[in-house]
């Protein structure tokens, strides 16, 4: 804004004299003035003068901004809305079961949870030897709730998926999922109470992995009496967690089904995650996560998502749903949303931004980002455990720094290898998986798995799916059922799964007989 230079033209300076002074520590010029003063400043400005050069008038009206206007006016109403339990949501999802562990859950990095509680919902009869039960897991922001019930009637995000004949068919199996722990929706997560101090945990909450999340639904199990599944269940981070379980408890499972997972976190989904959390993390409300008793970070979470959007769909679909239309091509163009895309993602932020906890947002993308079932984490985290266990290890104030350098290309003898291998993921061609994977995966050498991807899904894209098949082959598994969705089949990009019963159901039903 040229409201934060000298400017000597005098109308200005008269109506600048009138504004409170910054400190004399700060003011040299007007350039170092604080932020919020600045902002303060302008909005006087533009609200109670008409600033003139050369005694006339502006030579353009000033740009409006309704979507900032929106931003303000929900942080307004929040505010007012201030209670001593703050103007946080409940996250309810509706009526679940809940089980409360009164045992410590030991986590990877070192953290411990001293309890947790897990909310969960079901669906069909468990069999009376209790070898029919399903472990269905979620994505990123789902809560357990999967399937309407009789205590909530809602439509479940599977909902189709789900009942007499379905997919997962409830004359048959007993369905189970879970909120993951570090959500929201019912599950011990940031903005749950700490036993140690009676605060909410915020950002004292400890870091997790997927691995956690998958200890914790066995002890659900455990105190269900389910010693072995008949599958495991999951799509997304859902994929990701339902080959955790037949990795770290091959016993205890019969039947793997991931869809639109992987079995490590790749550069592209980091980045992307990486992009929501800082985004989120900028919003003055966040207050590094102390926002329980104020107004929640809104303008953070609403970018977060729209950027999550434009992962979860994909360009083909968008071309089609889209195109280049404006919303209404008759007014002039705006810097707030005009394009239709535009719209809808700012539509896609407004509906959720305030439907889940931020901190939980951190988290729980945070443990996909450490998602890997490579071997030598595997040992690594065991290392840490083992440690932990004996009392020599445990959590310790973050020591990260940000480099004193910027990050610079280093060209090497790798380069040229990894171009061959994105082109050869381009076209499609079978990758020879890292020897590391294959040897994680051993463990599931005895389970029969379907792995499935979607050509359009940009978010995780189909050659990381073709990559977990051929580690499973590579490590003895002789029943893998692996499918992939063309572009002619699906383009609907990463949330394929949540839509499409014809490919992704059926194959499921098929795979379960």
């Amino acid at each position: 804004m040229a409201w934060s230079m000298t400017v000597k033209a005098r109308p200005l300076r008269l109506v600048l004299s009138s504004l409170p002074r910054p400190t004399p520590a700060r003011l040299i010029g007007l350039t170092v003035t604080p932020r919020h003063v600045q902002q303060h400043q302008q909005r006087r400005l533009f609200r109670t003068s008409k600033p003139t050069f050369s005694g006339g008038a502006a030579s353009n009206p000033a740009m409006a901004f309704p979507c900032l206007d929106a931003l303000e006016s929900r942080s307004a109403t929040l505010s007012q809305r201030r209670s001593s339990a703050g103007p946080e949501p409940s996250y309810t999802s509706g009526a679940t079961e809940i089980y409360d562990c009164k045992e410590p859950l030991v986590l990877d990095w070192g953290g411990v949870l001293p309890e947790f509680r897990i909310a969960y919902e079901s669906w069909g009869r468990l069999s009376e030897d209790k070898s029919n039960a399903i472990l269905l897991h979620t994505g990123l922001s789902a809560s357990s709730h999967a399937h309407s019930t009789t205590a909530n009637p809602q439509p479940g995000w599977w909902e189709r998926f789900i009942g007499p004949g379905a997919p997962l068919d409830t004359d048959k199996y007993h369905v189970i999922c879970t909120n993951v722990i570090g959500g929201c929706h019912g599950s011990t997560g940031p903005n749950s109470i700490d036993p140690g101090n009676g605060e909410r945990y915020a950002t004292r909450f400890p870091i997790l992995t997927m691995q956690d999340m998958v200890r914790a639904q066995m002890r659900l199990l455990d105190h269900l009496g389910i010693s072995k599944l008949y599958a495991s269940v999951g799509s997304s981070m859902g994929g990701m967690q339902s080959l955790a379980v037949g990795a770290l408890f091959p016993s205890r499972v019969q039947r793997i089904v991931s869809v639109s997972g992987c079995a490590r976190s790749h550069p592209y989904s980091i980045a992307m995650r990486h992009t929501q959390r800082q985004v989120l993390m900028m919003d003055p409300n966040w207050n590094r996560g102390f926002y329980y008793d104020g107004v929640p970070p809104h303008a953070g979470m609403k970018l977060a998502r729209e950027i999550a959007t434009v992962t979860y769909r994909s360009g083909p679909e968008w071309e089609q749903r889209f195109g280049r239309r404006r919303a209404d091509p008759r007014k002039p163009p705006a810097l707030c949303p005009d394009f239709l895309i535009e719209t809808y993602l700012d539509h896609a932020g407004e509906k959720w931004c305030l439907e889940y906890d931020p901190n939980s947002l951190l988290y729980v993308s945070k443990a996909m980002d450490l998602f890997d079932l490579g071997r030598e984490n595997q040992l690594a985290t065991l290392a840490r455990r083992d440690a932990h266990k004996h009392g020599s290890y445990g959590p310790a104030e973050c020591s990260l720094t940000l480099p004193s350098a910027p990050y610079e290309e280093q060209p090497d003898s790798d380069s040229q290898q990894g171009s061959d291998e994105l082109s050869a993921a381009g076209q499609g061609r079978s990758l020879k998986p890292p020897a590391d994977l294959v040897a994680g995966l051993a463990p599931l050498r005895d389970t029969p798995a379907l792995i499935m991807g979607v050509a359009s899904d940009i978010l995780f894209p189909a050659w990381q799916q073709r990559e977990v098949a051929e580690a499973l082959r590579l490590a003895g598994n002789r029943d893998v059922t692996h499918m992939e969705l063309s572009e002619e089949m699906s383009l609907f990009g990463h949330d394929t799964f949540l839509l499409d019963m014809k490919h992704i159901g059926s194959n499921i039903r098929l795979f379960l007989k």
